[in-house]
């Protein structure tokens, strides 16, 4: 059983999430060694137990909405693999990134939208039940979508892996989440499992900083000898990345007649993407023994994490004010 104090404790974490994730990577470049052994299937592990916190929240109601709304979840999905990935790939050829940099910027656009766009929303006053129906839709097409959109927009010197990357997105993603949905399915209504969901998201916040903080220590050696001029210019395209995704995405929602609520999801889904998926993408296929410049696919990935959840609230925020006149 859960203790109070515990509870508290990652109650606190999720609510601070941003800060939690930015002082971990703080603390892996300060020193690298403490999160060194936050690599390949050790992530995997982690961005596993990250997937199933959201199969835990998954009802059989959520499910209802793909069959109530599939004309919308559908307009979501086609923005959702559309405006990030080519977005991503425009930014690279304009910014003129080494092919290991835009391939993580690359990634991170082609993956399915982010597990905590759902609280973004809800915080938002934007359509919950749309927002984790898009969610989970872009999550289950990530095993074909995910490698298919990075092998046509990788550069040609990358080696894609496509077949183990598919492979790899449906044992870290597609397995968790269904497990954890046949947990709420068949225990979601006992007393200590409503207990375990609300503790979750702060697990999960645990989880996707022991990422960031894996890659850190990764790329430590890189930031230092490039000096801050790389930290920035990667800064610069992943806040235009997700910016400019925020934006189109709110102007698809306005395309199609949405009303606000919808809208404010859609810009929400569209801009938030799930950089922890990436990262690991990243370390388990791009980062090649005996290739130093290889490790810098996944620093894109590692600031798109923190980034994200830092945009998201502030975003949610100003959306909480907008009110349909």
């Amino acid at each position: 059983m859960i203790k109070l104090s515990q509870m508290k404790l990652l109650l606190f974490i999720s609510r601070h999430a941003s800060a939690f994730v930015i002082l971990t990577a703080v603390v892996s470049f300060l020193c690298p060694m403490l999160f060194g052994w936050v690599r390949g299937n050790v992530s995997s592990v982690i961005l596993g137990f990250i997937m199933l916190t959201m199969g835990l929240t998954l009802s059989t109601d959520d499910f209802k909405v793909l069959v109530k709304r599939p004309q919308d979840i559908g307009i979501g999905a086609v923005a959702q693999f559309t405006v990030m990935p080519f977005l991503a790939f425009g930014l690279t050829k304009i910014f003129g990134l080494d092919p290991y940099l835009a391939v993580g910027i690359i990634l991170v656009g082609c993956c399915p939208g982010g597990v905590s766009s759902n609280i973004m929303s809800f915080l938002c006053k934007g359509d919950v039940a749309y927002s984790v129906g898009m969610t989970t839709v872009s999550t289950l097409l990530a095993p074909l979508m995910t490698p298919f959109l990075v092998w046509v927009l990788a550069d040609t010197s990358i080696n894609v892996d496509t077949v183990g990357m598919f492979l790899n997105i449906l044992l870290v993603t597609i397995l968790p989440v269904s497990l954890g949905c046949l947990l709420n399915y068949f225990a979601g209504k006992s007393e200590n499992f409503k207990t375990l969901q609300s503790v979750m998201p702060g697990c999960s916040v645990i989880g996707l900083a022991l990422i960031v903080g894996g890659v850190v220590s990764q790329v430590q050696p890189q930031l230092v000898s490039n000096g801050v001029a790389l930290f920035f210019l990667v800064l610069t395209v992943v806040f235009l990345h997700n910016g400019i995704g925020y934006l189109l995405g709110y102007n698809v929602g306005r395309l199609f007649g949405f009303p606000l609520a919808k809208k404010k999801t859609l810009s929400i889904e569209v801009g938030m993407q799930n950089a922890g998926m990436a990262t690991v993408l990243a370390s388990a296929f791009f980062v090649v023994d005996g290739n130093p410049d290889s490790v810098l696919c996944v620093l894109p990935c590692a600031i798109s994490c923190a980034y994200h959840s830092i945009s998201g609230t502030i975003l949610a925020g100003i959306f909480a004010k907008w009110k349909d006149n």
